[in-house]
C-alpha cells in the first residue's frame, strides 16, 4: 500500500473516521491491497495544474472480507473535498471493471460533495465511465455502497443504481441538492439531516436498506451482508446450502393463507 500524509484529524473532528480507516475497519487485517495510487487529475483550468490531489481523492483496491475477495473504493472528503473528477470516476469504474472479471463484490465508501466544477464536463466524463461499469456489474456481483458523508449532485446517482445501500445516523446524507438551494428555490427552511439524512431514508424514501447508529456498527453489518449473499452470479448461497426446507409442507401452508380465486381477500397478517 502507499505511503501518504493522511488528514486523518480533520475526518475526526467532524465525528467521522477517515478512508484509510473505514478500508481498515471494513476489510480483514492487513488485507487491502491498493491500486491507481499514482493516479493524478490533469486539469489545468482554474489554478488545478498548480493544485497537487493524492491519489485523486478516491483510494482504490482490494482486499478481503471473512477470507473472501473483494473490490473496495473510498472517498476521500478531506482531498478536495471528495469531489469527483475524470480521474477520479475512471479509478472506481476501472475496479468496478475488474471486480467483474475477478467475480468479487464491489463496496463504495461515498463521502462526496459532487463533480469537481473545477474539470467542467471531464467531470461528468467520469460519472459516465462509473455508471456504465455500475449497469455492467448490476445481476453479476454486488454493489455496495455505503453513505459516509454528506452525498450531493452527481454523488447520489451511483449509489442508487447499486443493490445495497448502507447509511449512519447523524453522518449520512444523500440528496441531488442540499438545504440551501432548497431555500432559494422554495423558500423552504430544512436541514441536511431532514432532507436527506439516514432516518429519511430508512423510514420514508426507502433509498437505505439498511441503518446503524455508527460507522462501526455499519461496517460489521456489511461484513454479516457478505456471508449470506452469493458473491457473483452462479455462486451457491452459504445459507440456502446449509438449511433445507420442505416446499411441500410450504406450498401446503401457502394453500391455508390464499385464497384459489384472485378476487378474494386474504388477511395479509
Amino acid at each position: 500500500m502507499a505511503k501518504y500524509t493522511y488528514n486523518i484529524e480533520k475526518q475526526h473532528e467532524k465525528g467521522k473516521l477517515h478512508a484509510i480507516e473505514r478500508i481498515n475497519a471494513l476489510c480483514d487485517k492487513d488485507s487491502f491491497f491498493e491500486i491507481y495510487s499514482a493516479a493524478r487529475h490533469n486539469c489545468t483550468s482554474f489554478g488545478m495544474d498548480k493544485k497537487e490531489i493524492p491519489y485523486d481523492g478516491v483510494i482504490t483496491g482490494f482486499g478481503k472480507i471473512n477470507g473472501k475477495k473483494v473490490a473496495v473504493y473510498a472517498q476521500d472528503f478531506t482531498v478536495q473535498g471528495g469531489s469527483l473528477g475524470k480521474v477520479h470516476g475512471q479509478k472506481i469504474a476501472e475496479l468496478i471493471e475488474k471486480a467483474i472479471e475477478a467475480r468479487c463484490p464491489v463496496i463504495g465508501l461515498n463521502d462526496s460533495g459532487g463533480a469537481r466544477i473545477q474539470e467542467g464536463v471531464d467531470a461528468l466524463c467520469g460519472y459516465g465511465d462509473l455508471f456504465y461499469q455500475n449497469v455492467r456489474a448490476s445481476g453479476t456481483v454486488p454493489q455496495i455502497s455505503i453513505i459516509a458523508g454528506p452525498c450531493a449532485g452527481g454523488a447520489v446517482y451511483s449509489p442508487g443504481i447499486t443493490d445495497f445501500i448502507f447509511a449512519v445516523d447523524k453522518i449520512s446524507q444523500l440528496f441531488i441538492t442540499g438545504p440551501k438551494v432548497v431555500k432559494s428555490v422554495l423558500s423552504m427552511d430544512i436541514t441536511a439531516e431532514d432532507l436527506g439524512g439516514a432516518a429519511i431514508h430508512s423510514t420514508k424514501s426507502g433509498v437505505a436498506h439498511f441503518r446503524s447508529a455508527t460507522e462501526n456498527e455499519c461496517y460489521e453489518q456489511v461484513r454479516k451482508l457478505l456471508d449470506y449473499i452469493p458473491h457473483y452470479y452462479g455462486e451457491e448461497i452459504v445459507a440456502a446450502a446449509k438449511f433445507k426446507y420442505d416446499e411441500h409442507k410450504k406450498a401446503k401452508r401457502i394453500a391455508t393463507v390464499l385464497p384459489e380465486e384472485s378476487k378474494k381477500g386474504y388477511d395479509i397478517r
